[in-house]
Parts: C-alpha cells; structure tokens; sequence
C-alpha cells in the first residue's frame, strides 16, 4: 500500500493534522493506497503559494506559457499506459478501455497551447482622439475542483486552459479516484514550473471544497460534479464574487422518432448508457421512444445489454466493471427501489450479483426499467449509473418535445430521425447545451461543453472555454495632441 503526499508550493507534503484516508479497489474492496487528509490550513498555504507565482507565472511570454502546456502533454503522452493502469485499480475501468481514456489527455494542452496564443485583443474605434483596446488577462489563483467519473480527464480539461493563459492553480481532485490526478502532479513537479504554480490537495469535499470556494485567496473556481455541490459552491463563493464555471448534472433526453434507423440507434444509445457504468454527465438519461417503435427498439436495447460482459477490469473480455464506491452503489440501487415503489417495471437487472466473484466489489448489472413517467423520482433526477429509464410512449413531435424540456437540467439531449429537417426543428426547441442528431461523433477539445439551466454555467472546451479562465479589460488613451 503506497502513502501519497500533496504537493503544494513545489513541495510534497502531508496534511497539517497528519490524518490519512484509505483508497479502495472498487473490484475488490483492498486498500490501495492511503491519502493525507487536507483541511483549511492546507488550503491557506496552496493559496499563498499559488497567489506568489502568479505575478511570476503570469508575466511570462504567451509563447513560452505555451511551450510548456507542450511538453506537458508530451508527458501525458508517454505516461498513457501508466494512467490506464490506475485507472483499472482506482476506478474499476475495464482494461480494454482504460488507455483510450488517458490518450484523449494530450490534445486539451496542445490545443491550449496552440490557441492561448491567438487570443488577441482589438481595437474599438470609439472615438476619433482615443484609442480604445481591449485585452485579456488571467484572472489569478484558480481552485480547480474535479470529479471520480472520469478522474484524469476531468483534471486535464480544467488545467490545460486555466494554467496555459497564464491563471496559477490549485488542483483538488476527489476523495475517491485521486491517484492518476497524483500521478499526473509527479510528472509536472518533473518541468521546474515556478514553485506553487501548482499546486494538489487532497481530502473531502466539503473541509477542502468548501474552503477553496470560500478563500478570499481563490479568484475563481472551476467545478464539475452534482448539482447540488454546485450550488453549496455558488453560495460559498458568493461571498466574495468569484468568477466561477460549473459542469454539473444531467437528465439527458433521448428522442427515438418513429423513422428513426431503429438497429443504429438501439446499438449506439444502449453502448452510451452502459459505458463507463453510466458514470458519465452525457449519458443517456430518459428515452422517450415514438409508440410507433417502441416495442421494436426495446427489444433490440436489451438484447445488446444483455451481451454486455461484466465483471473484473483486469479482464480483456470485460466490458463493463464496478461502479465507483459502495456508497454509489447504494445510491444507485435506492433509486431503483424507487421506481419500483412508484410503478415502473424493472424488465433487466435490478439486482445485486451474489456469489464467488461477486462476494466483493462495487457491482450493478446492466438495468433496464420501464413505465417511468414524468413525475417518478428516477424521471427527475440523475442517476449516474447502469440504469436505462424508459418513459412512457410518445405520439407526437409537439408532445415529447414538452417532456423532454420538462426537467430543471439541460445538459444534453439527443434525437434519431431519418429526416434533417425534422431534426433541425428539434435542435431548436429543446432546452439543452448539446443536440446531437443521429449518429454523430463525440468531438475534441475543439467543441464548447456546458448546459442549460441547472446543468451550469460557462463552457468547457473551444475557444468560449479559453476565455472562461480569462479577464477582458477595456483600456482608452487620449490621443489629443497637447497644447502648446
């Protein structure tokens, strides 16, 4: 079992109350490894290191800046197979899939880095005897809180146009699946950036979090988690006005339209439901399927689901692994419990495995539940798992239109029809970040991320994500020649 330490201020370090906490394998149950427990000491001393190489790291040439987010994702680049690895011990990410995760990491730095350096000012022609320019600057110290889903790339996403613009950075990744975030500050304390550049805590969320959010010392704080973090962060910031960019929860729509290629769709939206055990923000979250081909497609959805190989991520057969925690499981489980409490019909999965391998680890099968309609708790909230929610049958556009826009989040939402038009039309009413028609792929750092109503503010990704870790300042100068 490894002991880790944080590093803060270009030093690693224990926490000031020398208390640790365990990391588990999701799988088995061991302990891995054991993580200091930060608190709000701990904190006070990331800040200040962080808030002294600011004037350092901020003043030095875009261009250099950009050097350096390119030898960082040269780093990441090398270390894939090492990521990947931790990511099967401390996530239960299924080996097949554990070094595709990690290879997508490189390009958020070198599109930073490629980009930080276009991001010019201009000129306002506001009056005849001014000029008026407008530039942008970094905000300062930035508390970069991340969550377990997908837990180096989540970091990355975050870091790679938050510190490449020239902002310093305090990392705090979560309680759980914390070790590639570690890793990855290994590598980067390895390029001599100045001390406290950086910086990684690590500890519960709320003591931690909660600090950050609150420090006069933080300028702005970058989160992706669950809504209702989200809010207890807007309510810590508020205190001093902070800048502030949140990812946060989903109920995703999926709208099966009764010309839809019914094969394709099945395939494709049942892969996305059960990747990564459901633990993704843009997973499907209701399917409302056209009454037309609902019978049709439901068959074909759990069939593949029923193909779906679970069990031990170190397995090269394994498709999909444990969930994240006990606790997740838990959470998981109860809101099944809810469904079938309220009416809805479990059709696949729904139970704990039990049994040899199964005696141990964090595992829910692939589910399925239909019936659901609009006002079930599982209708109305994120699930975050290997749960499938069927709502009851649509017969018109008009209709599901109005219970796909019925949720207080609006983070994506996905439409299967063979005709662009009808498409389109949808594109325009839906009340999401994200419309995806079709088949389509997932995208790069290039495309903006972020959602509508209680799924966030601000973006990530594209150029909108760039400027979200920056200021705009107006600057006037007074040409008027002076009198002689």
């Amino acid at each position: 079992m490894k002991h880790y330490q944080m590093w803060i201020g270009g030093k690693w370090v224990d926490a000031d109350s020398g208390k640790t906490f365990p990391v588990f394998n999701p799988a088995t149950e061991e302990i891995i490894a054991e993580l200091p427990m930060g608190g709000k000491t701990d904190v006070d001393k990331a800040v200040e290191a962080a808030r002294k190489a600011f004037p350092v790291w901020s003043r030095k040439p875009q261009a250099e800046r950009s050097q350096i987010a390119m030898k960082i994702a040269e780093l990441l680049r090398a270390n894939i197979n090492e990521f990947g690895k931790l990511d099967t011990l401390d996530h239960g990410t299924p080996t097949q899939r554990a070094n595709f995760l990690p290879s997508a990491a490189p390009e958020n730095f070198e599109w930073a880095a490629y980009n930080a350096r276009s991001l010019m000012g201009h000129t306002v022609p506001a009056n005849f005897n001014e000029l008026v320019y407008l530039q942008r600057e970094p905000i300062g110290v930035v508390a970069l809180i991340t969550p377990w889903n997908v837990p180096l790339g989540m970091v990355v996403e975050k870091l790679a146009p938050a510190l490449t613009v020239g902002n310093t950075c305090i990392i705090k990744p979560p309680s759980i699946d914390a070790l590639e975030a570690l890793k990855f500050a290994e590598l980067l304390d390895t390029l001599g950036l100045p001390p406290g550049t950086i910086n990684l805590i690590t500890g519960p969320g709320g003591p931690v979090g909660g600090a950050l959010s609150s420090h006069r010392g933080i300028d702005m704080v970058a989160f992706t988690g669950s809504s209702e973090v989200g809010k207890d962060i807007m309510a810590a910031a508020s205190q001093t006005i902070k800048r502030l960019q949140l990812e946060l929860g989903g109920k995703n729509p999926v709208i099966i339209l009764d010309d839809a290629d019914i094969d394709t769709a099945a395939s494709a939206t049942m892969t996305a439901q059960y990747k990564n055990c459901g633990q993704i923000c843009a997973s499907p979250g209701r399917f409302y399927v056209h009454e037309k081909v609902y019978d049709a497609f439901l068959e074909k959805f759990i069939a593949g689901a029923k193909k779906i190989i679970t069990g031990n991520p170190t397995d090269p057969k394994t498709v999909m692994g444990p969930v994240v925690s006990a606790e997740h499981r838990n959470s998981i489980e109860a809101y099944i419990q809810s469904a079938v409490d309220e009416g809805a019909n479990v059709v696949l999965g729904g139970k704990r495995p039990a049994g040899g391998q199964w005696d141990k680890g964090y595992w829910v099968m692939p589910t399925v539940i239909t019936n659901i309609t609009q006002e079930m708790k599982v209708a109305r909230e994120e699930i975050f798992g290997p749960v499938a929610c069927f709502m009851e049958k649509f017969s018109t556009d008009e209709q599901v239109v109005a219970w796909a826009n019925d949720n207080t989040y609006g983070l994506a939402a996905y439409v299967w029809t063979k005709d662009a038009a009808r498409g389109m039309r949808f594109a325009n009413e839906l009340q999401a970040g994200t419309v995806r028609i079709g088949n389509t792929r997932g995208g790069g750092p290039e495309l903006p991320w972020g959602g509508y109503k209680e799924s966030g503010i601000g973006k990530e990704g594209s150029l909108y994500g760039l400027y979200e870790y920056t200021n705009l300042k107006r600057i006037q100068v007074d040409l008027t020649a002076p009198k002689k």
